[in-house]
């Protein structure tokens, strides 16, 4: 009986233990801060290269050595995480923009999202195939519109109409996204179950931010390429707000992972209410969604959030993600895989 005690002492321990190193949960050193991500999902160190892995780290430390600038000279909030997402979403390496995935119609279909948490004001695109910085449409809606949701060829005219960049659908083309494509739908044709599960977990990246400036004030936005092979239109969670974004006075949310399970679980308000109702702390709040209520029911992704007072969190429930913070010493910490206990 004693062993048997003493054994399950020990699992439980090694399972808080395996829960807690895939939730950074970082104190406030005072002052502007900005937390980032760019995707999770099944990034395992075994699938990367050194020279994969020194790409990643440099371009989410470009991005936020960018926006943190603007916070420290006394920027907004907001133009601190469009700053941020821009940089990434320029860059193949992530699911948004230059990078984003293909449809099962070869092509791309870009969602994005943006919310003030000072006035409650938002915006959001989805299913934009020519805007250049999806993440800037979106933004438009929030501040040029009486909107908060504009989707399809009427979100692309808006944006054209507030002079946003557009560019040919041909400047997404990237080959490593189109590889995915194809490993998919050739996985799918024959079949072959555990192939296609196989490709559909690597549908991370995602870009988002959050960011608290000089005022106090929280900002958060989000932006994708959606799916993988998705068909008939579908939108995931980025262009949702209390789904993949959400802010207010109280933290900023940026989501990442399989949208479905994010918007049937209002995944960035839940924190935010566990918050603001209950008196839960940021870290435990998202580690409560993120780790409990999405991983119970097969949902795998995570979040970065930062409240009032500056404190992060960077939870996921998946093998990896693709994150990084600043805050007021100037240091821009970034990480890819779960931190080892």
């Amino acid at each position: 009986m004693k062993k048997y005690m003493l054994f399950t002492v020990f699992l439980t321990l090694l399972f808080f233990d395996q829960e807690f190193v895939q939730a950074q949960n970082i104190k406030s050193a005072g002052g502007p801060t900005l937390v980032i991500h760019g995707g999770a999902g099944t990034i395992l160190k075994e699938n990367m290269t050194p020279e994969d892995e020194k790409a990643y780290h440099e371009k989410l430390k470009e991005a936020l050595h960018a926006g943190y600038e603007i916070l420290n000279s006394g920027g907004t909030s907001e133009n601190a995480v469009i700053t941020a997402i821009m940089i990434m979403e320029d860059s193949p390496l992530f699911n948004a923009g230059k990078g984003a995935v293909f449809t099962n119609e070869g092509t791309n279909e870009m969602d994005a999202s943006i919310m003030n948490g000072g006035d409650g004001s938002a915006g959001a695109v989805a299913g934009i195939k020519t805007i250049k910085n999806p993440i800037l449409a979106a933004q438009a809606v929030k501040n040029n519109s009486e909107h908060v949701m504009m989707a399809g060829n009427g979100a692309e005219q808006f944006a054209v109409d507030q002079n946003i960049e557009r560019v040919d659908a041909s400047y997404f083309y990237t080959e490593r996204r189109k590889k995915q494509l194809d490993n998919l739908k050739e996985a799918e044709k024959a079949n072959e179950e555990g192939s296609i599960k196989q490709w559909r977990d690597y549908k991370y990246g995602t870009v988002g931010a959050v960011a608290l400036d000089k005022n106090g004030n929280i900002c958060a936005a989000t932006s994708t390429g959606g799916m993988t092979n998705k068909k008939y239109g579908r939108i995931g969670d980025a262009p949702v707000i209390g789904a993949g974004t959400f802010a207010n006075k109280t933290c900023g949310v940026s989501a990442t992972g399989h949208g479905e399970y994010f918007i049937r679980n209002v995944v960035a308000y839940d924190i935010a209410a566990m918050m603001e109702y209950k008196k839960i702390p940021l870290g435990a709040a998202a580690e409560n969604v993120i780790m409990e209520k999405l991983k119970r029911i097969g949902g795998g992704g995570g979040v970065v959030a930062l409240d009032s007072n500056g404190n992060i969190s960077m939870t996921f429930n998946t093998p990896g993600m693709y994150r990084g913070y600043i805050q007021k010493e100037g240091k821009a910490r970034t990480y890819i895989y779960k931190i080892e206990g």
